[in-house]
């Protein structure tokens, strides 16, 4: 039989059982809420990162994550930025037009990983610290190749969207919306269609059998943006270093 002094003492030792829930619990911080956000919209698109959906996702009570981020308009600017931190500098000693063509291909690659983020972007109204700082560091990649402060100014117009990864097209179908979902494979035109079409829009049309060899119901394919884009950045790119090398200042007044 044991004693009663035995019997404290087993009762005593350090138990096999987990640590209950909540001192096991992760510590929630804004980072942690970004990652899980960042998870949410790459699965379900932005529509569903709402903060009660992120405090479930996060197995917290939705006070606990207004602590962290002030609301919806913070957690997608948050998100924005998040996604900037992910940016690959460009290789050091690169010079100036390989340095900027290597900022936008990172930002570019991001992009297709995430594609909720263009629509981010293309919405934000906040200049936060994360964005400006990326705009510095592309105009920080022109000026450090000599290219004037004024001519930087007008390259980063002519950019535009460059710079985060993407552009507007003229040919292809609108970007996906921030609530994800593949869109629908376009029919192939019938013959008639393609007659109407031409009738009315005949120049399109030979970009239409220029870009596809001829086969026009592979139209509904759309361009290849990657190919597109690189394109459209060269000759920005080669038409800025032009201009540099003719030393062009802007015609203002």
């Amino acid at each position: 039989m044991h004693s009663a002094s035995s019997e404290r003492s087993e009762s005593s030792e350090p138990s096999d059982s987990p640590d209950p829930p909540d001192r096991a619990r992760t510590p929630l911080t804004r980072e942690r809420a970004l990652s899980a956000a960042t998870a949410l919209a790459d699965a379900e698109g932005t529509d569903a990162v709402t903060m009660r959906r992120l405090a479930g996702e996060l197995d917290v009570v939705p006070m606990a994550l207004y602590r962290h981020v002030a609301g919806k308009d913070d957690l997608m600017a948050g998100l924005v930025d998040a996604m900037i931190s992910r940016f690959a500098a460009p290789a050091p000693g690169l010079p100036w037009k390989e340095a900027v063509r290597s900022h936008a291909l990172s930002a570019r690659a991001v992009l297709q990983q995430h594609p909720w983020l263009r629509r981010l972007i293309e919405t934000s109204t906040v200049r936060s610290p994360a964005v400006l700082s990326h705009l510095d560091r592309v105009a920080g990649a022109f000026m450090a190749g000599g290219v004037s402060a004024d001519l930087t100014h007008h390259a980063m117009h002519l950019l535009g969207h460059r710079v985060w990864g993407f552009s507007p097209e003229a040919f292809t179908a609108p970007p996906p919306s921030v609530s994800g979902g593949l869109p629908e494979p376009a029919a192939a035109p019938s013959a008639a269609e393609v007659a109407a079409f031409s009738a009315q829009y005949p120049h399109i049309v030979a970009i239409a059998l220029a870009a596809t060899g001829g086969d026009l119901t592979t139209v509904g394919q759309g361009c290849d943006e990657d190919f597109e884009f690189s394109f459209a950045l060269d000759l920005v790119l080669d038409a800025v270093e032009r201009l540099h090398e003719a030393g062009w200042p802007s015609r203002r007044s």
